[in-house]
């Protein structure tokens, strides 16, 4: 029988699964799920489920390792090979994947509040069933969406009603660079419609309880990369078109060169100068919620997904 084309997110490949863009198989492939005591403080800690493979594909990807599209097998400690979960269909790789979680998860003393998928793209037809198989289990975990931005708006509509936050990145709005980067000259306009639609679902500002945490809406990250401030500018000044200025942003100082050969400037780290003045930017475009990070960052977020954490935390 012939494998079904796929036509999940933004590039449509319409191939079967495996000889697409993203190069992964049907079955889910989970790379890790771990505790991560991450970025922004309203998301920390978070169990985040880290699929193998990616849509997108940034030539400067800090999870490279993971984010391949031909799964290599483990000839080296540097070479990581993510799990598969067997395709006995969706509810069976729902199964497995609970199995994987830590326990307890969900509101309540010890335990862990918040459950993130990363990544999931390729993977969101699997997304909705997970989340039900964890409700089945008596777990009522904040679910965030973590996602490159790079997504069908047809696809996020499958969604409503289980994602409790996204956290989208909008990384591009100047195309060549979309192109040079992430193979996605359609990036801004396909980012920017997904938020949108993210906006539609969970509303414009990011919800926090009394416990810190947050529970329902959207947060936008937008990673500074070194040389690149006008896209930056073009970004920031579309959110804050686009969004209220209650929005949540989180300007990311933490670019660091994953491997050696990218081209320059991609081959150092940001510059104090430079997130400096997208930082005075933010500030001038009026963020009242404003998420930053130390230049130290660059160095303390360095994932490692051949460690059973990959964050060492």
């Amino acid at each position: 029988m012939t494998a079904p084309s796929c036509t999940l997110c933004p590039r449509r490949c319409g191939v079967p699964r495996g000889e697409g863009f993203c190069g992964m198989p049907l079955e889910a492939r989970v790379a890790s799920v771990c505790v991560h005591r991450g970025e922004e403080p309203p998301l920390n800690p978070i169990v985040n489920i880290f699929f193998a493979g990616c849509n997108l594909q940034c030539i400067y990807c800090q999870n490279w390792q993971i984010s391949e599209p031909l799964v290599r097998p483990a000839s080296s400690p540097s070479d990581p090979r993510p799990l598969s979960l067997e395709a006995r269909g969706v509810d069976s790789i729902a199964d497995e994947i609970c199995s994987l979680l830590p326990s307890p998860l969900g509101r309540g003393a010890g335990a862990e509040a918040l459950l993130g998928f990363v990544t999931a793209a390729h993977y969101i037809h699997l997304v909705r069933p997970v989340v039900e198989a964890i409700h089945a289990r008596g777990l009522q975990p904040v679910v965030v969406y973590n996602s490159s931005g790079y997504e069908s708006v047809e696809a996020l509509r499958t969604l409503e009603g289980v994602v409790d936050v996204y956290l989208p990145d909008f990384k591009y709005m100047d195309t060549s660079l979309a192109d040079a980067y992430s193979h996605a000259p359609d990036y801004p306009e396909v980012a920017a419609a997904a938020i949108r639609e993210m906006r539609r679902q969970v509303g414009p500002t990011l919800k926090v309880g009394d416990d810190g945490l947050a529970y329902r809406g959207l947060l936008v990250r937008h990673l500074v990369l070194p040389g690149a401030l006008e896209n930056t500018a073009l970004c920031l000044q579309w959110l804050a078109d686009e969004l209220p200025p209650t929005m949540s942003l989180s300007l990311m100082a933490q670019y660091f060169p994953p491997r050696p050969g990218l081209p320059a400037p991609l081959d150092r780290t940001l510059t104090a100068d430079e997130y400096d003045r997208a930082l005075a930017l933010a500030d001038r475009l009026g963020f009242l919620n404003l998420y930053t990070q130390q230049l130290d960052a660059q160095s303390n977020y360095r994932p490692d997904f051949t460690n059973e954490n990959p964050f060492g935390k």
